[in-house]
């Protein structure tokens, strides 16, 4: 499920991430929350929303945020919420600055991946004016071959990106910007668990799409 890209190595990984803004940020399928805490914490004037459909891995790291001392880990920049991405809170529309979808799995893998169209409309809904999207997706074909079977993912070519998903999403509102490979010695810049579990997995394709809100 290897992408083809014309951009070279070194403008792939220099524009991973460096299209960000000022404003609220919102991480989908956020998992433990790591990227969420670590990003707000270097980025104070931002603020940081973590979404997750589980909220089972997050309730370890909301406690920590939501401590009255910074000396505790408290950060005044950080909320967690409990929601699935075709059913974003109605609070959150055109609220949004950047939102970012880092290594999905499961049925939000599916979603990115086929372009959904109530998914994407739920996106384009919660984005701000000139929010910029960020879609990471490394897949393993050996290793996640039962689960490309089980979502019948389609092969993440520079046809398919190129004719058939990216159009999906610029009918839904969204401009393509940026696209690349990530090489694994760049996947630790996204500072998420799922991106440090990931890196001996030498086959791993991870490709991302940048778009944004028109």
């Amino acid at each position: 499920m290897a992408a083809q890209s014309d951009n070279s190595t070194e403008k792939n990984s220099e524009n991973l991430s460096n299209h960000i803004g000022e404003g609220v940020v919102v991480d989908i399928g956020t998992g433990d929350g790591r990227f969420v805490y670590r990003s707000a914490l270097a980025n104070p004037n931002k603020f940081y929303i973590g979404i997750d459909a589980n909220a089972k891995p997050l309730e370890k790291i909301s406690m920590k945020a939501t401590r009255r001392k910074p000396s505790k880990g408290g950060l005044p920049n950080v909320l967690f919420v409990q929601a699935a991405i075709e059913n974003l809170p109605e609070e959150l529309n055109a609220a949004a600055d950047e939102i970012h979808i880092h290594f999905p799995w499961g049925s939000l893998l599916s979603a990115v991946v086929a372009g959904q169209k109530d998914v994407l409309n739920s996106l384009r809904r919660i984005c701000a004016p000139e929010c910029l999207v960020e879609i990471v997706i490394g897949i393993d074909e050996e290793r996640d071959k039962s689960e490309i079977e089980r979502l019948e993912l389609p092969q993440l070519s520079s046809d398919y990106l190129e004719n058939v998903l990216i159009p999906k999403y610029q009918a839904a509102g969204f401009e393509i910007i940026d696209k690349g490979i990530l090489l694994p010695a760049d996947w630790s810049k996204l500072e998420t668990s799922w991106a440090r579990k990931l890196q001996g997995g030498s086959n791993r394709q991870v490709i991302y799409l940048i778009f944004q809100a028109s």
